[in-house]
């Protein structure tokens, strides 16, 4: 390993890996799930060096284990469960459950297979890996560095000038240019009353800060996998069980997994009332909010009493102009991520790590816009459309 160590803490992740984590371990042991690493960016190579030295950090991430405060820390949590935390204290990133291969073209691969309720946190260490060791090892680092911190000091002054109003939290760390220079970026951040929060426990409890996140499109295509849930429905077996799980709290819905249409159609009365907060993270940000506005409205809920959180590829501005065409309307709040923690004048990496397969089966994650369809499976894929078209056609015609 030539660089030093990019993972020190196993804090080091967003929040919603830990909250759905905990749902997994109470109720779905039985899962195994397979992730794939995907750039969406053509014609980025990775070196020799870059995967030796990317295996080298994997094997030092699965050194690691919780400390005792760090555990504390979760334990604080409201809706950070004991029994969940003990599990931690026994719990380890396993090297077993990551194979890695770089291909001749200069493109790398990344699979994860294990149980599911073990193997999801791989996702965030191994994306922060990744990007670090492409960014410190394709360019002069301290340039980097210099450029973001002259851009992060112009976004803190708009701030104070009054140019930027909304409230935000940070959402980066998966695509961040380093640890070294996020912890940095997320310390200065933080001084703002502007932030209320970061995605990043680490950070969040270095600073002093909400950590903010509840759970990814992951957690939805999870359902997929269970034999006895018809497709179409995993909205609603997803949702019961978040229910179930945090008894209300910890109330913020992901719309797009397999279309904002369909998961409107089980966000009935109830779990309207119930969810304080709907997130966007895909398709058009101003037709999504209102469709969300509308649907309040049918279901007699004042939106002024929920919350719009967008996190679709944001900077500063587009989130300024949906905080002003929105504020009158519905609360809204923003999570930026790579803006904040990659924009250093070099374009960051369009990286994911995707769950692909939950025992076996393929799974997928629609989304509002098809750019951000992944499957490994096309009959698949063409069978899930094809279920999620049925019942929206046949619901929305009951309606008529």
């Amino acid at each position: 390993m030539k660089l030093e160590p990019i993972i020190v803490s196993l804090l080091d992740t967003d929040l919603y890996k830990f909250n759905m984590h905990q749902v997994m371990f109470h109720k779905h042991t039985d899962l195994t799930g397979d992730y794939e690493f995907v750039c969406r960016d053509a014609g980025v190579v990775f070196t020799k060096d870059m995967f030796e030295e990317i295996n080298a950090q994997i094997d030092h991430l699965c050194t690691l284990r919780f400390k005792k405060d760090e555990l504390d820390y979760l334990r604080s949590i409201r809706f950070i469960k004991d029994d969940y935390v003990e599990f931690l204290r026994l719990w380890h990133p396993l090297r077993d459950y990551v194979t890695t291969a770089l291909h001749e073209d200069g493109t790398m691969s990344i699979h994860v297979h294990g149980p599911m309720f073990s193997a999801t946190h791989f996702e965030i260490y191994l994306l922060e890996i990744v990007s670090e060791v492409y960014f410190r090892m394709s360019y002069n680092y301290d340039s980097l560095v210099k450029e973001a911190n002259k851009r992060l000091e112009e976004k803190i002054n708009k701030f104070k000038q009054g140019v930027y109003t909304f409230k935000f939290a940070e959402f980066g760390c998966r695509r961040r240019l380093s640890r070294e220079w996020f912890n940095y970026m997320v310390g200065e951040l933080s001084k703002l009353d502007n932030c209320v929060g970061t995605s990043n426990v680490y950070c969040a409890k270095k600073y002093g800060i909400m950590p903010i996140g509840t759970y990814a499109h992951e957690f939805v295509q999870m359902y997929q996998g269970i034999s006895k849930i018809p497709l179409a429905y995993t909205n609603y077996y997803a949702m019961k069980d978040w229910f179930a799980e945090y008894n209300g709290d910890n109330g913020t819905a992901l719309t797009d997994t397999l279309t904002t249409d369909l998961f409107l159609l089980d966000f009935d009365f109830l779990q309207a009332s119930t969810y304080t907060s709907l997130r966007h993270d895909s398709g058009d940000p101003y037709k999504w909010g209102e469709k969300i506005i509308k649907h309040y409205n049918k279901l007699g809920i004042d939106p002024m009493t929920k919350r719009l959180m967008f996190s679709d590829s944001l900077n500063f501005d587009k989130a300024e102009k949906i905080n002003e065409y929105f504020k009158s309307k519905i609360k809204v709040s923003f999570g930026i991520g790579t803006y904040c923690s990659n924009d250093s004048g070099k374009k960051a990496l369009n990286i994911v790590i995707k769950l692909q397969r939950v025992n076996g089966k393929p799974v997928a994650k629609l989304s509002d816009v098809e750019g951000k369809t992944m499957c490994p499976d096309e009959e698949f894929l063409k069978y899930l459309k094809n279920s999620v078209n049925f019942r929206l056609h046949s619901e929305n015609k009951e309606t008529e």
